[in-house]
């Protein structure tokens, strides 16, 4: 099944982003809504209101939006949520300089960018309007649409620490259907070094809207002894995180359990992009003939694209929390597909052996480490559990060489829209309560870690 994303409603502004003193942020935003609910009283245009659902804070320590910003390109909030508006702003750069017109940040651009800012400090020639940017909405209009909120972003900066920039704007969605009051978002942006965003912590928490959830999107990597993280995540009803991203994969999962088991409650959206292959492979297993040869399974062979093993670590500690496989054994095997060795011991202590491989891929997806194929088989050649899942654009070629593959059911796995990272995020804040089946299977994948650190 494919699902196309539902198309945003456009945003209205009531504030482009403004310059405040960080002692002002309040009273700032308060006027804003003041002034247009006695506008709106007098028929003018519809009242405009605050959304009093939950405050979402987005750590983002890319620098994209803001060297955009200074250079001319984008015009919007520096929030760190890549929508439309900063992808259109990335293609005008990239025409600009003559790179390929991707609409997707990388190396060759971000060094294209600080170098051209750099050339431009030196001369003196003026950037962006206050580093900021003056108008739009550089939230993805998905996310903003469907949760109005507060949003805190917080940005990071290298270089001289000169205190922390505050800025404040409103943004409302506007729907067709209904003349009634906008329900708005608004945001508020703090920018600074590492440590000045961390002497202010105390004012982001009481920026926080009290007696509602607080959803914290720690876009880097999860350093549980930085002090800012330690604090707001505290005091967040969900911690976001992307495993994706992970620059050492398997210790930042055990970090991620290790925060678990202290009562944070983490969401991971690459968890969510494999709710696709959880689905099919038990949907293999529905019809009551093959119910029963579910237990002969003891041999998993699972693909992914070479560059971050989260998503096949965690799926493997999916399966084997729901057939109540325990981890006894884990090995690494160096080479081209640095391939991962776990052993299991099911509960009628059948001996169940998987292999995990990193396959070098020429053309990577948005998303490192993406699963490719999955195999599951069993050793007794009479079972009926051969199930073989494969990606749409990646292949079973190595499932289909291992032999075998004419008893085994083939489905395919049709890459959702929803699996953008923007369509993600938006389900996560609509629910966002604790993802159990996450977390016990987190805990098998992180015995299974630990088994590898030990040996």
């Amino acid at each position: 099944m494919t699902m196309t994303p539902m198309k945003a409603p456009p945003l209205v502004s009531l504030q482009s982003p403004k310059d405040v003193s960080i002692d002002q942020i309040e009273a700032e935003l308060s006027q804003i809504w003041e002034s247009y609910r006695e506008s709106g009283s007098k028929g003018d245009f519809p009242i405009a209101t605050r959304a009093t659902t939950f405050t979402f804070v987005v750590y983002e320590p890319e620098e994209t939006q803001q060297l955009l910003a200074d250079l001319g390109f984008y015009n919007g909030p520096v929030d760190g949520i890549t929508g439309p508006m900063t992808a259109s702003s990335i293609r005008a750069a990239q025409k600009a300089y003559g790179l390929p017109r991707t609409g997707k940040a990388n190396a060759e651009l971000l060094d294209t960018l600080r170098e051209e800012v750099a050339r431009k400090n030196s001369q003196g020639e003026l950037l962006g309007p206050s580093g900021f940017g003056s108008g739009g909405s550089g939230v993805a209009d998905a996310i903003v649409a469907a949760n109005p909120c507060r949003i805190i972003a917080l940005c990071p900066t290298a270089g001289e620490d000169t205190g922390v920039q505050a800025q404040v704007a409103a943004y409302c969605p506007v729907h067709k259907r209904g003349s009634g009051n906008l329900i708005c978002c608004e945001y508020i942006t703090l920018r600074g070094t590492e440590a000045a965003l961390e002497r202010v912590s105390a004012i982001v928490t009481a920026l926080t809207i009290s007696e509602l959830p607080t959803l914290l999107w720690w876009k880097a990597n999860p350093d549980a002894d930085r002090s800012l993280f330690q604090r707001l995540a505290a005091t967040s009803s969900s911690v976001i995180i992307d495993s994706s991203s992970f620059a050492e994969d398997e210790a930042e999962l055990l970090l991620m359990q290790s925060l678990i088991e202290e009562g944070i409650p983490i969401a991971d959206l690459n968890w969510r992009r494999l709710a696709a292959w959880q689905e099919l492979a038990a949907e293999a297993f529905d019809p009551p003939e093959r119910r029963a040869a579910i237990r002969e399974i003891d041999r998993v062979t699972i693909d992914y694209e070479k560059g971050n093993s989260t998503q096949a670590l965690m799926y493997l500690g999916w399966l084997a929390s729901r057939l109540g496989w325990r981890p006894v054994a884990f090995k690494q095997e160096e080479g081209d597909y640095q391939i991962k060795r776990i052993k299991f011991v099911g509960t009628d202590e059948r001996v169940v052996e998987a292999e995990l491989a990193a396959i070098p891929t020429a053309d990577t997806g948005d998303v490192p480490g993406d699963l490719i194929a999955l195999r599951l088989n069993s050793t007794n050649e009479n079972a009926d559990c051969g199930t073989v899942l494969c990606s749409e654009t990646g292949g079973c070629m190595r499932m289909e060489m291992k032999g075998g593959a004419q008893t085994d059911r083939f489905n395919q796995v049709t890459p959702l829209f929803d699996q953008v990272t923007e369509q993600l995020l938006g389900q996560h804040l609509q629910s966002w309560g604790r993802d159990v089946l996450y977390e016990e299977s987190l805990a098998v994948t992180a015995q299974m870690l630990n088994l590898s650190s030990s040996q």
